[in-house]
């Protein structure tokens, strides 16, 4: 784990450096203080010598000046240090993020991953800055006063000793019950920022069912689970000021009561009594921090695990050595193909799939929710891995790709359209960064998207809201096949991508498409057979596997389901999977 959190410290290795050197300096020229303070007092005031209280408050005074700029700098450079380190640790999270294949994703929630990118990077940002000060200047000062204080009287500063013996023990008590409940306070946090993710993101269904009382009680719910962990953590930590104060007092009354007698019987000086008291509060305010340290490190070491799991997560799908970067054309092959989400699981998915589809076909898929048909398309596009058998495309393994090469050959328009704030040009160019605008307008032309852009006031540099929440179900479709289009993929699969237009635009996006890009392999997931029934050949799955692959006409006659749907479609029926179908 410090292996993997240290490597995002990079280029701020100076910083974090400086900021240990700059305490100690600062420690050092605390620790002198006391003593120039008791030379004062015994050889200047006592003694009446004017000049040496000159020379040693001169001293002094330089000291604190250096203590200060040392204390400063050492500020300064802790901030620029956990700052650059926590921007790092972000960095590096969201990029290893963008590697993850759909499997890796599923391991974790949205809610979760934001957690990780701030409350945790926050706290290891804290936690990294106390320790590059806190984690010096406290033990350093706690060994450093010791000594001195020894130096000065041996026998007086045993107190100290036994004083920290007996803190340090309530202390680390106190530290250690606090442990457990903070580890549990950050998961909560992943339902606290679930319940506001979920609630932003479908605030329209929530209005229009009349649920925000609900909603309310959930965030509530989830915000006091976290406040009542956080009191119960702070409630036991809050023992430390009492325990605190019940050691420096004791001791300073412990140090009081024998340097007055020792100063009565000349065995010490007035001056070294005082600066016995400095160490006193240099020693115990030390220990004090330490349990800070403690707490926070702590507090810390949950989030650097959650972290430490994103950053240490590797992609289940990666480039093979040498990979190929050049996919000849579209055809599709799978051959005794399976596929499990969860490989323990002992029902396939996907069960044993054979299919050769030639480059150009036009390909329709027909099947119920849960047939598997999505899960299908994902492994054209390596989305997924198979678990068993090989999937082909352009006559090659789709794991002997470069995957980026791959997935830029084969477009796919999932089935939960995506469109991110930004125009719509800027939308649109997601498929091909370097689209002309010329380029953009035809393949809105093709997916029928010009229709509404054109009536749009600022046409193609209409802005989109983030989510596409100011154009409607079917726009967004369209314009996500447009996006898809512009990649100019040798193989473009719809998953239920027309579901929200219109028939007779859905006929006009599928002669866009014949005329347009004949040689494109184009596979239509639907459950309309208006969507279907013109393609070349129409796969049928049922429960994980393929019942049919033939032509639409073949399929009219020999296949039950297909017929089934068709009846019920044409003759008024619903679609596949209202009730009354098959």
């Amino acid at each position: 784990m410090l292996k993997t959190l240290g490597a995002q410290v990079k280029e701020f290795k100076k910083p974090s450096i400086i900021t240990p050197i700059c305490m100690v300096i600062e420690v050092i020229m605390e620790m002198i203080i006391p003593l120039m303070m008791a030379s004062i007092v015994d050889d200047g005031i006592n003694a009446g010598n004017m000049s040496h209280i000159y020379l040693i408050g001169g001293c002094m005074v330089l000291a604190a000046v250096v203590s200060l700029s040392s204390g400063f700098a050492g500020g300064f450079f802790a901030a620029k240090a956990s700052t650059g380190f926590a921007r790092n640790l972000r960095e590096a999270m969201f990029t290893n993020i963008q590697t993850f294949s759909f499997s890796n994703i599923d391991k974790y929630s949205t809610a979760g991953l934001i957690t990780r990118l701030t409350t945790d990077v926050n706290n290891i940002q804290n936690a990294y800055q106390m320790l590059l000060r806190m984690c010096i200047r406290a033990p350093f000062t706690l060994i450093c006063a010791m000594c001195m204080a020894f130096m000065v009287n041996a026998k007086v500063a045993s107190i100290y000793l036994v004083a920290v013996i007996f803190l340090g023990i309530g202390i680390f008590t106190i530290a250690g019950r606090t442990m457990k409940t903070f580890r549990s306070i950050f998961k909560k946090y992943d339902d606290l920022n679930a319940s506001v993710q979920e609630n932003v993101s479908a605030i329209r269904v929530v209005k229009a069912y009349v649920r925000e009382e609900h909603e309310i009680s959930k965030f509530k719910k989830a915000s006091e689970t976290v406040c009542r962990l956080f009191t119960s953590a702070e409630n036991v930590l809050a023992l430390n000021g009492p325990l605190m104060q019940f050691t420096v007092y004791t001791c300073i009354l412990l140090i009081s009561f024998l340097g007055a007698r020792m100063i009565v019987s000349e065995t010490m000086t007035t001056g070294d009594l005082m600066s016995l008291l400095a160490y006193c509060m240099n020693i115990l305010s030390s220990l004090m921090m330490v349990s800070m340290i403690f707490v926070m490190l702590t507090m810390s070491m949950a989030s650097a695990e959650r972290i430490c799991e994103v950053l240490n997560e590797t992609s289940d799908i990666t480039n093979p050595e040498n990979p190929d970067f050049q996919v000849t054309d579209g055809s599709i092959r799978f051959e005794n193909v399976s596929f499990r989400y969860n490989r323990n699981s002992e029902k396939p998915v996907l069960d044993q799939i054979n299919l050769d589809i030639r480059s150009g076909e036009t390909i329709g898929i027909l099947g119920g929710t849960g047939s598997a048909k999505t899960s299908l398309v994902n492994l054209i596009s390596r989305l997924y891995d198979v678990s068993e058998g090989c999937v082909y495309v352009g006559g090659k393994d789709v794991r002997s790709y470069d995957i980026e090469t791959l997935r830029n050959e084969v477009s796919v328009v999932l089935q939960k359209n995506v469109l991110f704030s930004g125009t719509i040009l800027e939308n649109l160019r997601w498929g091909d960064e370097n689209a002309t605008e010329e380029e953009c307008i035809h393949a809105c032309q093709l997916a029928c998207a010009d229709e509404f852009i054109e009536r749009m006031p600022e046409k193609y540099h209409t802005y989109i809201e983030q989510g596409g929440t100011n154009v409607s179900g079917g726009q967004k479709q369209r314009l996500c096949i447009a996006r898809a289009l512009l990649k100019k993929p040798k193989i473009l699969i719809l998953d239920d991508s027309t579901s929200a237009v219109d028939t007779a635009t859905d006929a006009k996006i599928r002669r866009a498409f014949a005329q347009e890009i004949p040689g494109t392999t184009k596979i239509i997931i639907a459950q309309r057979i208006s969507s279907i029934e013109h393609a070349d050949r129409v796969i049928v799955m049922e429960d994980g596997r393929i019942d049919a692959f033939d032509t639409p006409e073949n399929l009219l006659k020999s296949n039950e389901i297909y017929r089934d749907v068709y009846e019920q479609q044409t003759s008024g029926g619903g679609d596949f999977d209202e009730k009354g179908g098959m």
